[in-house]
């Protein structure tokens, strides 16, 4: 037979206090640091959106053939004048329709000339003349086509430009429609960038707007603006002409453009020297009722010594500007 031991509660609480388990020590407090701050303001009443330097003539070359690379006389750097052939195709099988419709064009000219000769001492019938120029006709056209379908086995350059890309190499098997050369024109440059609804407002054709690229200024013509244009993004295309000389810039540098409604969608703005990085983590230190409160925020691109805020902080709040080392919860002092 089991027999159960109960003890009295008194006695538990007893063995409890006499055990070995020290007292947690408290954790240390921390000092109190003088502080200066800072507020969360709105930016200014211009932004920046974000654009690409372009060509204004560009092209993508390719051919409506399917055929054999025979030469690529183009390569990437090199600038070609208008009309200079890039890539030449395979023609043998057009060479010999090319001949067929020529032979074609003589016999029917030949025939058409008979028949107006009899026509002209009544020895042909009117309707036997129709025959023979429709005839003649037909051949025309046949042969015109089988030159248009050469044609496209000779690529050449649409505009003087320059080769950013070659695609094809001798010998390679194209089909219609594949990209052969990527071209470039000589001269004008443009910025292409995207923007909202609300960074368009104030924009329009024919403005002029100052732009930065490559640690340089400049000054830009907006010549298209369709603000919302795509259904995912909800963002339109801007296209703005670069006034002044192009030869100092680049293709393909990324470039800011400065627009009035831009502003608007950044918020508020924390200067540069406030903010706190965590590995992969940047925020700032704000003035809570005594203390240092860690406050991690969504930002945008720096500039002019700001930084713009998407989320993470409100209009009115004190931000610690050049904070240290200081820990959140630290107790602060306001330096006047």
């Amino acid at each position: 037979m089991k027999r159960t031991l109960i003890l009295p509660i008194t006695a538990l609480l007893a063995g409890l206090a006499c055990g070995k388990h020290e007292p947690s020590e408290s954790a240390p407090q921390l000092p109190p640091v003088r502080v200066r701050l800072t507020s969360a303001e709105a930016p200014g009443t211009s932004g920046w959106i974000a654009a690409t330097l372009t060509a204004t003539r560009k092209a993508t070359l390719s051919t409506r053939m399917a055929a054999s690379v025979k030469r690529v006389l183009a390569s990437e750097g090199q600038h070609v004048a208008a009309g200079a052939l890039l890539v030449s195709l395979a023609d043998d099988d057009l060479q010999g329709g090319l001949k067929a419709a020529e032979a074609a064009v003589a016999a029917a000219e030949a025939h058409h000339r008979r028949i107006e000769n009899l026509a002209m001492v009544n020895a042909s019938t009117a309707s036997e003349l129709e025959m023979a120029a429709t005839q003649l006709a037909q051949a025309q056209a046949a042969l015109a086509g089988v030159k248009a379908n050469l044609a496209y086995t000779q690529i050449r350059a649409p505009f003087a430009g320059v080769v950013q890309r070659r695609m094809v190499d001798e010998g390679a098997f194209v089909g219609p429609g594949q990209p052969l050369v990527e071209l470039e024109g000589q001269g004008a440059l443009e910025l292409e960038g995207t923007l909202s609804e609300s960074e368009a407002q104030g924009l329009r054709i024919g403005a002029k707007v100052p732009f930065e690229a490559e640690g340089r200024t400049g000054n830009a013509e907006i010549t298209a603006l369709s603000p919302g244009g795509d259904p995912v993004s909800h963002r339109g295309i801007v296209r703005a002409r670069i006034l002044g000389p192009a030869g100092s810039w680049r293709t393909g540098t990324f470039a800011r453009i400065k627009v009035p409604g831009a502003a608007r969608t950044e918020g508020l703005s924390v200067p540069t020297t406030a903010l706190v990085t965590r590995g992969e983590l940047t925020g700032v230190f704000v003035a809570r009722e005594g203390k240092a409160e860690l406050r991690w925020l969504s930002l945008g691109e720096a500039r002019d010594g700001g930084v713009p805020v998407r989320a993470g902080l409100k209009a009115g709040e004190s931000v610690i500007d050049n904070p240290g080392q200081l820990v959140d919860g630290q107790p602060i002092e306001v330096a006047k």
